[in-house]
């Protein structure tokens, strides 16, 4: 069969994670975000560092310091929307009919030695990947096991550092001919988030798929908080995406609506021929018009319930990573369509994936799984996929 080839950029960082943060407790409510885009903290949301550090009136290593009394990262990963979703892609799709690769920068510093020395360790080929005088691209995560009603949540705190010197045309022509073109999280990389129309009709215009998974844009955010965000630097980079992956908030800022009803019907306005819409513990929303995927009204996809009755008994994981392992699902089936030659792919099949991929990253601490062997990951989330495939179809597993 011929090689199928995903290439992606955008978000890659080193995530430094930080468990068992009481979201309630009093020391945290003076740096709670009062109003949209104010640079306070909020669950579920990021901030820049600059941004928190003026509305908190001192430092991160300050904060940190008062938070968990100076104590090391209960986990450092690499971490990122895009390069997070494509290791994962690249752990399922272990042969070599399929290249899974990425390109970015980081810094020239310890962070930067300790992301790139990562990476090699991966299934994913690192292209055009070099380091610059900038800081490394980080995140501070901080994990409530207990928020939501035991569900989890988390809030970030990211220094954007060496991915502004990430520009559209280290994208070179490998990355347009690749079969699936992605774009992770462009919103912490300026200078692809603000050329993402133009490079997303290219790779169009190249043949390629194009997928597009969001993260919370707080620029955008912070210049206005009452009118939706623009995908990429504006809504033209809609009918060049053959797939949008968002979460409940990132789709309310974008479509300007505070319903999912609304957001759904504005995608469809907008030339989006098939998304799919996580909702934390809620149902994911997806819809295809037929145009890449097979024909799909919008359809809904539970959580997996064999993954969850596991979690009630483990203390071990947290949420880090679920949406960016989602995405990676969902890339590696529309992969394995195409490798398949499918007439169509089945975007429920693949948003299936996605939902134990994103449900099996709360078994583990961080974004990014580290396999002890070649196909490790990939048997462990097949054992929970028949499980899902059975219980979507009302049998007992």
């Amino acid at each position: 069969m011929k090689k199928i080839k995903v290439a992606g950029v955008g978000c890659c960082l080193v995530d430094m994670l930080y468990r068992g943060i009481d979201f309630n407790q009093p020391f945290l409510k003076p740096y709670f975000s009062v109003k949209r885009g104010d640079g306070g903290l909020s669950p579920g949301k990021l901030v820049f560092r600059e941004e928190f550090e003026d509305f908190s009136g001192i430092t991160l290593d300050s904060f940190l310091k008062s938070l968990v009394d100076g104590r090391d990262p209960d986990m450092v990963n690499i971490g990122g929307p895009a390069v997070v979703a494509l290791i994962h892609a690249a752990q399922l799709l272990n042969t070599p009919n399929y290249e899974v690769s990425f390109y970015g920068r980081t810094g020239n510093d310890k962070l930067g030695q300790y992301l790139s020395s990562k990476l090699k360790n991966t299934s994913l080929v690192i292209k055009n990947f070099s380091l610059t005088e900038k800081p490394s691209p980080s995140t501070v995560v901080f994990s409530d096991p207990d928020y939501n009603e035991g569900h989890g949540e988390r809030m970030f705190i990211n220094s954007i550092g060496a991915a502004w010197d990430v520009m559209p045309d280290h994208l070179n022509d490998g990355f347009f001919d690749s079969d699936i073109a992605v774009f992770g999280g462009t919103a912490l990389v300026p200078n692809i988030h603000d050329s993402l129309s133009g490079l997303l009709k290219k790779a169009k215009e190249q043949g390629s798929i194009t997928i597009v998974n969001t993260v919370f844009d707080f620029r955008n955010e912070k210049i206005s908080q009452n009118s939706r965000w623009p995908l990429g630097e504006s809504d033209e980079s809609y009918p060049y995406t053959d797939l949008l992956i968002t979460d409940r908030e990132e789709a309310f800022r974008l479509s300007g609506s505070s319903d999912e009803a609304s957001a759904v019907e504005f995608f469809k306005s907008k030339g989006l021929s098939a998304f799919l819409m996580t909702r934390g513990i809620d149902d994911v929303i997806g819809y295809s018009d037929g145009s890449l995927f097979s024909s799909n009204p919008e359809f809904r996809l539970p959580v997996c319930e064999s993954i969850v009755n596991e979690l009630r008994d483990l203390k071990t994981g947290d949420t880090t990573g679920c949406g960016d392992n989602f995405a990676g699902g969902v890339i590696a089936e529309l992969a394995r369509s195409l490798g398949n030659r499918s007439n169509k792919p089945d975007l429920k099949k693949a948003g299936a994936l996605g939902v134990v991929s994103g449900g099996f990253a709360c078994f583990y601490i961080g974004g990014t799984y580290a396999e002890s062997h070649v196909g490790d990951k990939e048997q462990r989330i097949n054992i929970y996929y028949k499980h899902y495939i059975k219980q979507l179809k009302g049998e007992q597993s």
